[in-house]
């Protein structure tokens, strides 16, 4: 593995384009339920795709205090987006989970977000898409370095037993 010094103009011009694929990606998805949803909002909502959860479990997962997760948690809860419920071997231990709504909410945006990808891969050719997974499964294990993890996507569950996001 190089770990040369990398000239701040290549650091710069990838950063750009991931910015600039994002929004592309993300803008004007006027069918997305999501598109409204403040970004804090959205992360805690996809960290409770699955199963509910306890808020401080989430504020360690998104790396913020637990008053904030608390704050987010209550305008989502007034949205009826999320609800909290007992954790069930400690019924004083409150969890979040994500209400009928909440989920045909994530459920719609991770549809959208799939359907998206599937329209853009269409335009390139077989040999780009599988350089283009290669070269962002390389950017995800190196940021996962930085950050302190493996660096090794893990899998979890969000709609179905059949549909995985890697985070």
């Amino acid at each position: 593995m190089n770990r040369d010094k990398i000239p701040r103009n290549e650091a710069e011009t990838l950063a750009n384009l991931l910015h600039s694929l994002i929004r592309r990606l993300t803008s004007g998805d006027h069918d997305d339920p999501v598109t409204d949803l403040p970004l804090a909002q959205l992360r805690l909502c996809n960290a409770l795709c699955g199963k509910p959860r306890s808020m401080s479990a989430i504020s360690r997962e998104l790396g913020t205090s637990l008053s904030a997760v608390t704050q987010i948690a209550d305008r989502l809860e007034r949205a009826g987006l999320i609800k909290r419920v007992p954790r069930g071997d400690d019924r004083r231990v409150r969890c979040l989970r994500l209400t009928d709504r909440g989920e045909k909410m994530m459920r719609l945006h991770e549809e959208n977000r799939i359907q998206r990808m599937s329209e853009v891969l269409t335009r390139l050719a077989p040999d780009e898409r599988q350089a283009a997974t290669a070269a962002l499964e390389s950017l995800v294990k190196a940021a996962g370095e930085v950050a302190g993890r493996d660096g090794n996507p893990k899998e979890r569950k969000v709609h179905s037993d059949t549909s995985k996001v890697l985070i």
